[in-house]
């Protein structure tokens, strides 16, 4: 009898023990990072009576995300927003899907995100303290992001 009740329990407390812990898993786990879009921008832009721009393309691309950049810590091309080295760290890459669509998770802090244009890393925002395509995660918070490279682009 006792053979009986074991087999009859054991799967059933099995279950309830491992749909438990899936809960408390997904309970615990808050998603934050970035998601975003790159879109590439290129033509004549400039103002005309009577046309519209063109909507941007989404680019499929890697896009790199560095801890926060300032202008000190790369090697800049010109006064172009291109860039041959950055001697900030690498945090991660991730990859654009053909809409230009990318989502990445990162800890709590301050970043960076360039894409690259041939061998250059290209980034063409900066903030009041001259750090480059700045973007803060918060705790928690999935912050939203738009990359707009416009190297083609005539404004």
């Amino acid at each position: 009898m006792s053979k009986n009740i074991f087999i009859i329990f054991f799967p059933f407390l099995t279950i309830i023990a491992c749909t438990s812990v899936k809960t408390q898993n997904t309970a615990i786990k808050a998603e934050q990072g970035i998601d975003g879009y790159v879109f590439k921008i290129s033509g004549n832009l400039m103002p005309m009576p009577g046309m519209t721009a063109p909507k941007p393309a989404g680019l499929a691309t890697t896009v790199f995300i560095y801890e926060m950049t300032s202008i000190k810590d790369v090697v800049r091309i010109d006064n172009s927003p291109t860039y041959s080295v950055i001697y900030k760290k690498l945090i991660t890459t991730t990859q654009s899907d053909s809409t230009g669509h990318f989502s990445v998770h990162l800890p709590v802090g301050a970043y960076s995100i360039f894409t690259k244009t041939g061998n250059l890393f290209y980034a063409n925002l900066f903030d009041s303290e001259n750090n480059i395509a700045p973007v803060k995660v918060e705790e928690g918070k999935i912050t939203k992001t738009v990359i707009k490279a416009d190297a083609g682009a005539t404004y």
